[in-house]
């Protein structure tokens, strides 16, 4: 599933580059996104964050997609595989310019890990239903 945003002023480095910790934010987020419309009804929690690569500087203006795949379902994990492709102001062509492997834990009220339903299922209702 892909999602998208764009980099704006706020998002630079001291370089005038995207902050690497905002598209860190950003993969986190775009990834759970796609896992929780997945996976409807389970509550998942960022484990993990492997193969980090930032292959690019990314300047203002550039329109980011962010591609996240599910590479690993597990008994109470799920992992997804996240490409970032930025499209700059004046390119002709998408550019790769990030990516990791991101690992989700279903968790249950407590916290506690809990198991994963299949792909478009459900589970229970939320905490205090």
């Amino acid at each position: 599933m892909n999602t998208y945003t764009i980099v704006r002023m706020e998002h630079l480095n001291h370089h005038g580059n995207l902050f690497g910790g905002q598209m860190l934010k950003w993969v986190d987020e775009n990834a759970w996104l796609v896992a929780a419309k997945e996976y409807p009804g389970c509550m998942l929690v960022t484990r993990a964050m492997d193969d980090i690569s930032f292959r690019h500087p990314v300047p203002v203006g550039s329109i980011l997609r962010f591609d996240a795949r599910e590479t690993h379902h597990g008994q109470t994990s799920l992992s997804y595989s996240v490409d970032v492709w930025s499209d700059e102001p004046g390119a002709t062509e998408e550019k790769l310019v990030f990516s990791t492997s991101v690992t989700f834990a279903c968790v249950d009220c407590e916290g506690k890990k809990a198991p994963i339903p299949p792909r478009g299922g459900t589970k229970p209702g939320a905490c205090g239903d």
